[in-house]
């Protein structure tokens, strides 16, 4: 019977430690990342270059955070990219250069990206459509609606004071920009964590026919999750324009793969059910952190990208080791 109780207990600290590391082990990989990177360059401990980072990760992060959502449902959104490049070219249009028009701008812009989102919520709902192609397929469409829209080239012009309020520095040290991606992270961890929609997008995503089975609203929640996911690509298309100033056409392009590797690393799985906010903001910031790594070691772009599809590949490997030895 001690025998028995031993080895019990020897599992149970075993499985907890698992947990544990599925939990917590971005946030070691991410102070790991930062000594190394302080190391490196003394630039990483001055406050004004860390709220630099903040700023420079706004629009990936701003994004990560609907589709964290919409995968803890078991869903992914692959038009995200696509919503960003859009919106920044909607606002920008929309401005034409006069302050007056900016609320106009931003109302459109954060609309069209709810519709777009909610589209694709509604389909996935109610035709039981496979979210990846669904989402490729809206990801092309809204590529060429932006296409035609802009006529292929950079149109609309900043108004004034749209970048220098959104780069303002707060005691000339902290960004509007950062401090908006931080309420955000925030208003999402709480949504997550704090409410009946949040609780109910871990259940449908742990067993949807157990969810539908036991009354809850699935169609409803996926609708929603989806909508929330195009809101924020919008509100990270406004703070990719905030951040540079230019409406291309390709402003977003490619951006869905550091968003999804945001997400996957921070312990959100395709699979749906885990994961969590907060785990894919220290995910933004590994991701950062490391293409800053590559910069200072004086690797070109191309590096970066290998960088990203290794991290991708090895987060996705350890979580499915984790998953099949809990």
């Amino acid at each position: 019977m001690t025998a028995l109780t031993t080895e019990r207990d020897k599992g149970n600290r075993s499985l907890a430690l698992r947990r544990w590391i599925q939990s917590y082990a971005i946030w070691l990989v991410l102070v790991l990342l930062f000594a190394i990177a302080a190391t490196l360059s003394e630039a990483f401990l001055r406050p004004i270059y860390i709220f630099n980072i903040v700023r420079q990760a706004a629009p990936v992060g701003i994004a990560a955070i609907g589709v964290t959502l919409v995968m803890i449902l078991g869903g992914v959104d692959l038009s995200i990219g696509a919503v960003i490049s859009l919106a920044a070219v909607l606002t920008a249009v929309m401005m034409d250069g006069q302050a007056v028009n900016i609320p106009l701008a931003f109302a459109t812009a954060l609309a069209t990206g709810t519709l777009v989102g909610g589209i694709n919520g509604v389909l996935i709902a109610y035709n039981r459509i496979s979210p990846f192609i669904l989402t490729l397929g809206m990801a092309v469409v809204v590529t060429g609606i932006t296409q035609i829209y802009s006529g292929g080239m950079a149109r609309g012009i900043v108004s004034p004071g749209f970048r220098e309020f959104f780069n303002f520095r707060i005691g000339s040290m902290v960004p509007i920009l950062a401090l908006a991606f931080v309420a955000l992270s925030v208003l999402g961890i709480w949504l997550q964590r704090s409410t009946r929609f949040g609780r109910s997008l871990f259940l449908i995503g742990s067993n949807p026919l157990a969810a539908r089975l036991s009354g809850l609203p699935v169609a409803r929640v996926t609708i929603v999750a989806y909508a929330i996911s195009g809101l924020m690509g919008a509100l990270a298309g406004i703070a990719l324009l905030a951040r540079s100033g230019v409406s291309s056409t390709f402003a977003g392009r490619g951006l869905e793969f550091d968003v999804l590797a945001a997400v996957v690393l921070g312990g959100t799985t395709f699979q749906g059910g885990r994961g969590g906010i907060a785990g894919t903001i220290a995910g933004v910031f590994v991701l950062l952190l490391a293409f800053n790594l590559v910069n200072i070691v004086g690797l070109d772009y191309n590096a970066q990208l290998i960088v990203k599809g290794g991290i991708i590949i090895a987060a996705s490997a350890a979580h499915a080791y984790l998953s099949e030895t809990r």
